[in-house]
């Protein structure tokens, strides 16, 4: 593998805290998360005393002093790197907690933002819909003001966090008449009367992720919960998608390289025939170039530079690169051993398919890369 410039000393040693406490802690407890089909509690406030869900937040909130993008990178990794499956944290600290920071007035940060450095609180992102996906356009979740609160209605689906989130990022149609320029953020406290859980969805990997659906009856929330500007949410969440897409990249990114590392090992030792070996040369290959492609990202997206185009063009490598070499790697492996439900290769087959869909398919990923060249 090259050699990587993208993080200091001061990264290294986040990692070396991140990689110790995942081994000690998450490890053993993880067949139980599996089960459970969420994190443990636990889990959410040992991150918090890390310091890892205070990433990129203000310090006077809570955050972690001088962190960017690039500490959250390495959290990832590490967590690539065991097998495991977290991707709700990534959906608390990349995700959401960048709407918090940008958006949200004083009051309403020092109201939460506290709680979710700490671990006390697990917020979520409410867009998808039944029957509607991610297609913000066709959402029927209203919200209808009514003196100093708004009367929500609705329905939302695929929640990553929705079983365990205190707080949920809820997009509503304020003016349904404006189509996409009529939605809405709204923080809506879990505990408010007319929240309502569903199921706990069962998935294609990704077993110990939270998914969960959730609905709103006549849910009063007060005006004051209102995040940023009234109908102007569209605009908010198209404006985080590079940062989300580059949290996702880099996951698959490092999925990959855990892959590969993994059947390397599994290998050594065994006298593999050529074919083998050449697979896996031009798996390393293909890896090398797509962290190349990740760490010029992540320090453009540093730098503030990193256009939305870019951040398309960068999960669709990585998702399917993700894809490509998983697939190649579990062929490499004992049969007996790569599909038993224990098996971490296993789990990465199932776990990585939902990278090329979630955050816009491949489909979408390829129109928007083809705009930007102009065709």
């Amino acid at each position: 593998m090259l050699k990587r410039t993208v993080f200091n000393e001061e990264h290294e040693a986040l990692r070396a805290r991140v990689r110790q406490y995942l081994t000690d802690h998450v490890v053993p407890d993880y067949p139980d998360w599996i089960q459970a089909g969420k994190p443990s509690q636990e889990f959410w406030r040992a991150m918090g005393d890390l310091g890892v869900l205070g990433i990129g937040a203000p310090v006077e909130h809570g955050g972690l002093e001088g962190t960017d993008f690039r500490h959250s990178a390495v959290v990832t990794e590490e967590i690539q790197r065991l097998g495991l499956a977290i991707g709700g944290l990534r959906v608390h600290t990349d995700i959401c907690m960048p709407y918090l920071a940008s958006y949200a007035t004083e009051a309403q940060k020092q109201h939460w933002l506290p709680r979710l450095c700490a671990g006390e609180c697990v917020v979520a992102l409410g867009l998808s819909e039944p029957g509607a996906g991610s297609d913000l356009k066709a959402m029927s979740t209203r919200a209808e003001r009514r003196g100093d609160v708004y009367v929500v209605n609705g329905a939302k689906t695929f929640i990553s966090n929705g079983a365990a989130a205190d707080l949920v990022i809820l997009a509503v149609k304020t003016a349904p008449e404006l189509g996409r320029k009529g939605i809405s953020l709204l923080l809506v406290d879990s505990s408010t009367p007319g929240f309502q859980r569903g199921r706990k969805l069962d998935k294609l990997g990704l077993a110990s992720q939270d998914l969960a659906e959730l609905a709103f009856t006549d849910m009063e929330v007060p005006v004051s919960c209102l995040l940023g500007e009234e109908n102007r949410g569209f605009e908010y969440l198209t404006a985080n998608l590079a940062h989300e897409r580059l949290s996702i990249a880099v996951n698959s990114q490092a999925a990959a390289v855990a892959a590969l590392d993994w059947t390397i090992e599994a290998l050594r030792g065994t006298d593999p025939d050529q074919d083998a070996k050449f697979t896996l040369a031009a798996c390393a290959t293909e890896v090398a170039a797509g962290q190349a492609l990740v760490d010029q990202s992540i320090n453009q997206h540093v730098a503030g530079e990193l256009a939305v185009a870019d951040a398309a063009l960068l999960k669709l490598f990585c998702t399917e690169l993700q894809g490509r070499v998983i697939d190649r790697c579990l062929s490499l492996h004992d049969p007996a051993m790569a599909y038993r439900a224990d098996s971490r290769i296993g789990h990465a087959y199932l776990d990585g398919r939902v990278s090329r869909i979630y955050a816009g398919s491949s489909e979408i990923m390829k129109v928007i890369v083809s705009q930007n060249l102009g065709l």
